[in-house]
């Protein structure tokens, strides 16, 4: 059941506390990769009205759905970052909060909202700025969506800045997590590649810049990446190398 609440209202306002405090406690619970979707599900769960949800992103002028509920929220949001303009769009633009309480008459988004109305059966928005602490290149949104006109009031409104506020936290943590897997991978896979230089060097009496363009070249040859090359040879000791085409005996004619 969706808890909405104005801040006048305490009997509301200890509801929606139990519910920041669930979604804390699956947020402790979650992975870097499933961040973002329970922060949305969650959001789904408790705001009145909220029918879809997901999460836009921005880094160096593409904006594309970080994560979604369903593929009505992925779809409407699609719509917006092809006509560049909607609720979601302008809202990572402007650093502002925007509600349509119907899509479909709004004259802020004339087309989009015509569009979303009829292609995806969508009728209210609304969308939150993300401030995020990780990325500062990256801007981020939460958006809100709904089937029926007017899902989200003033009270849901506030409810959704709750809302807002664990979302920019979790997409915040999901990036810090994510680039310290990245950081980690690149570490391990420099160590291979170092050892498999190593090994050629001393298997072939070769230098190091010999035994790179040796690893390099079989890369390139198997169409694979470098470091799966380095950790084939650093477990079996062996390169696999093009074969080079025989030369011609002299005075051979080909054919």
């Amino acid at each position: 059941m969706g808890v909405s609440v104005s801040p006048a209202d305490p009997a509301g306002l200890a509801e929606v506390a139990d519910a920041v405090v669930r979604l804390g406690e699956q947020l402790r619970n979650a992975t870097a990769d499933t961040l973002v979707d329970a922060v949305i599900e969650h959001a789904v769960q408790v705001l009145p009205g909220a029918r879809w949800a997901s999460i836009t992103t921005l880094r160096h002028g593409t904006f594309r759905t970080l994560a979604a509920t369903g593929e009505t929220a992925r779809a409407a949001d699609a719509l917006q970052y092809e006509l560049g303009a909607g609720p979601c769009v302008d809202t990572v633009l402007e650093d502002s909060v925007h509600c349509s309480a119907d899509l479909a008459r709004d004259g802020r988004w004339p087309e989009y909202g015509t569009r979303v109305a009829q292609e995806l059966g969508v009728r209210s928005a609304l969308a939150y700025r993300l401030t995020l602490v990780a990325d500062p290149d990256l801007l981020a949104g939460l958006n809100l969506y709904s089937d029926v006109p007017g899902a989200f009031d003033a009270s849901a409104q506030w409810t959704g800045t709750l809302l807002a506020t664990h979302a920019a936290w979790a997409v915040s943590l999901a990036l810090t997590q994510q680039r310290a897997q990245n950081l980690e991978a690149a570490l391990r896979s420099n160590r291979e590649i170092g050892t498999a230089i190593g090994v050629l060097m001393a298997q072939h009496k070769l230098t190091r810049e010999q035994a790179h363009e040796l690893l390099r070249v079989a890369s390139q040859d198997g169409n694979r990446k470098l470091a799966e090359i380095a950790t084939e040879v650093v477990e079996t000791g062996q390169l696999s190398l093009p074969r080079r085409p025989a030369r011609s005996a002299p005075g051979s004619r080909g054919g």
